[in-house]
């Protein structure tokens, strides 16, 4: 990667939406030049996709929580496709510590996150912690020019 590519990044990420047109004046390339290098970036598996932010709150999504899972390493054969399955988890990541998984979730009530957490109380024990506000969302990574 050079800057150009840096620079495209750094761009795609503040907006994926900008024209190739915009993008290329910034890094003074043509709109081709540009295609080409953000499907290069792309095949090199360095931009895995694109993605609309939306506020779960306007959509009635009031509560967002994170749950920890203990479980065992040979529930994970299970647990994978069931997790995978539901869909009010925003993301699952598998942790060291006391806990296993550490589950971000979304849902309309407390009700619906009280149904979901005894759902996952079949693989293990849980904690659970309630998001009250969020002061950073989606930040995305900042890259270093190696150059």
């Amino acid at each position: 990667m050079d800057k150009i590519d840096v620079k495209l990044i750094t761009l795609l990420q503040e907006n994926a939406r900008y024209p190739l047109k915009f993008l290329a004046s910034q890094v003074f390339l043509s709109a081709p030049a540009v295609s080409s290098r953000i499907d290069k970036l792309e095949k090199q598996g360095i931009i895995l996709g694109y993605n609309t932010v939306i506020d779960k709150q306007k959509l009635g999504y009031h509560i967002t929580a994170f749950i920890n899972l203990e479980m065992t390493p040979n529930q994970k054969p299970e647990f994978y496709p069931f997790i995978q399955q539901c869909p009010n988890v925003l993301e699952c990541n598998c942790v060291t510590g006391s806990f296993s998984m550490l589950i971000k979730v979304t849902f309309h009530s407390t009700q619906e996150l009280d149904t979901f957490i005894g759902q996952l109380q079949h693989f293990g024990n849980t904690s659970t912690q309630i998001v009250f506000s969020t002061p950073v969302a989606n930040r995305e990574i900042t890259i270093e020019d190696e150059e």
